[in-house]
């Protein structure tokens, strides 16, 4: 594991981590005579949660993409830049006018092209 990215390895120690949390969790929990249908419930979705969690919080970390207050959607195309990122622009390509969609207002050419 020397190999890896610190973030990656801190990522499966924390994954690693939380099963044994999570197996020791059961094991306590069966011994207090909870049912195993509710103990493994518990221990699946911390299992599933934390992790789920970790991943918001660190992504949020790295600029806001993807976190609860970010604005714009931060997927594919990153934050945008943009004060409107939440539609699609248009260029037109006859005479470089930027436009909601549909032809362009200024010549009515529909020749345009998406810009994001």
């Amino acid at each position: 594991m020397s190999g890896l990215n610190p973030q990656l390895k801190k990522y499966y120690i924390f994954l690693g981590a939380s099963l044994v949390f999570s197996i020791g969790l059961q094991i306590v929990l069966g011994y207090l005579g909870v049912p195993w249908f509710i103990s493994i419930g518990l221990v699946m979705a911390i299992f599933i949660l934390l992790p789920m969690y970790m991943r918001r919080r660190q992504m949020g970390q790295m600029g806001n993409y993807g976190g609860r207050s970010s604005g714009a959607g931060g997927g594919f195309f990153g934050s945008g830049g943009q004060g409107d990122s939440g539609s699609v622009r248009y260029v037109c390509l006859v005479c470089n006018n930027k436009h909601k969609g549909g032809s362009c207002p200024r010549c009515g050419s529909k020749m345009q092209r998406a810009d994001f």
